[in-house]
C-alpha cells in the first residue's frame, strides 16, 4: 500500500531535506529512520519539494510504500515517537497506488518572512531574515506583480538547479506587512532551485530604493541570474503546502 504524510520541520539544524552521501543530518534521513522502526522494514520516502539547509516546512508532503499493516494512528503517533523535536508528522492518509508526492502535485506555495526593524531580535534570528533598512512595500508589491503568469525564470535559477525547463507559472505573489513583520507569499505550479530566495533578494533591492520597479522587467527579460538580486538567506523561507487532487 502507499501512505502519504504531512511533515513539519524547523530547518536550522538540518543539512536540507535530501539524504546526503556522508553522515550529515537531513530531514529525509530522520523521517526514513522513524518510519522504518514503525514498519519493521526499510522505508524510502519521496517528497513534494526538496528544501535546502536552514529552510523550514509547515506541511511538506511525502509518500512511501509499505507491506506493513498499520492504522493511520500507528503511523502518525508511532512515527512521531521516533522523531527528534525539530521534525514531526502532522497527518497521515492512505493514498492510491498512482499517487506521487512530487509528480502528483499541481502547485506549491512558499512564504518568506522578514523581520523589518532597525533593531534585531534574538528570538527571530532563526526564523526570519532581519532587514533593518526602510522598505517601500508598495513598490515591492508592484514589482512582484510583474512576475505573475507563465515566464522563463532563468534569472532566478540557482546554479545547481536540475529542472528540465526554466518556464514556470506563478499564480500569485502577495506581500503583507504586520507591525515589524513582512511576509512574502508565492504560489506556482513548480519552482526552480533557489527561485523564491532569488526573487526575494531582488524585491528587497527594489524595496530599499536601490533599484526601481521597472528593473524587475529587465531582470526577467535578461534570463541571466547575474542580473537579479542576491539570494536571500535560508532561515526566512518556509515550504507551506503542496496541492493535489487526491488529498
Amino acid at each position: 500500500m502507499k501512505i502519504a504524510l504531512g511533515v513539519e520541520y524547523f530547518g536550522k539544524d538540518f543539512h536540507g531535506w535530501q539524504v546526503q552521501t556522508s553522515d550529515l543530518r537531513t530531514v529525509q534521513s530522520c523521517v526514513e529512520l522513524a518510519l522504518t522502526k514503525v514498519a519493521n522494514h526499510p522505508v524510502r520516502v519521496f517528497c513534494s519539494g526538496r528544501t535546502d539547509t536552514g529552510v523550514h516546512a509547515i506541511e511538506q508532503v511525502i509518500h512511501f510504500e509499505t507491506s506493513a499493516i498499520r492504522t493511520e494512528r500507528a503511523w502518525l503517533f508511532g512515527g512521531n515517537v521516533n522523531l527528534p523535536s525539530d521534525v514531526n508528522f502532522k497527518w497521515v492518509k492512505q493514498v492510491s497506488d498512482d499517487f506521487h508526492a512530487r509528480f502528483s502535485a499541481y502547485a506549491r506555495s512558499y512564504e518568506y518572512k522578514v523581520h523589518h526593524n532597525p533593531v534585531r531580535s534574538s528570538l527571530k534570528g532563526d526564523y526570519y531574515l532581519w532587514e533593518p533598512r526602510p522598505l517601500d512595500i508598495s513598490k515591492m508589491q508592484t514589482a512582484a506583480t510583474l512576475l505573475v503568469g507563465k515566464h522563463d525564470f532563468s534569472c532566478f535559477r540557482g546554479s545547481l538547479c536540475q529542472a528540465k525547463s526554466p518556464i514556470k507559472t506563478i499564480e500569485y505573489i502577495q506581500i503583507e506587512s504586520f507591525k515589524d513583520e513582512l511576509i512574502i507569499s508565492i504560489k506556482a505550479n513548480a519552482f526552480l532551485h533557489h527561485m523564491v530566495r532569488n526573487i526575494v533578494g531582488t524585491l528587497l533591492k527594489i524595496g530599499r530604493g536601490e533599484k526601481n520597479v521597472e528593473w524587475m522587467s529587465l531582470v526577467l527579460a535578461s534570463k541571466d541570474r547575474k542580473e537579479a538580486g542576491p539570494t536571500a538567506e535560508p532561515q526566512g523561507l518556509y515550504f507551506i503546502k503542496a496541492f493535489y487532487q487526491e488529498i
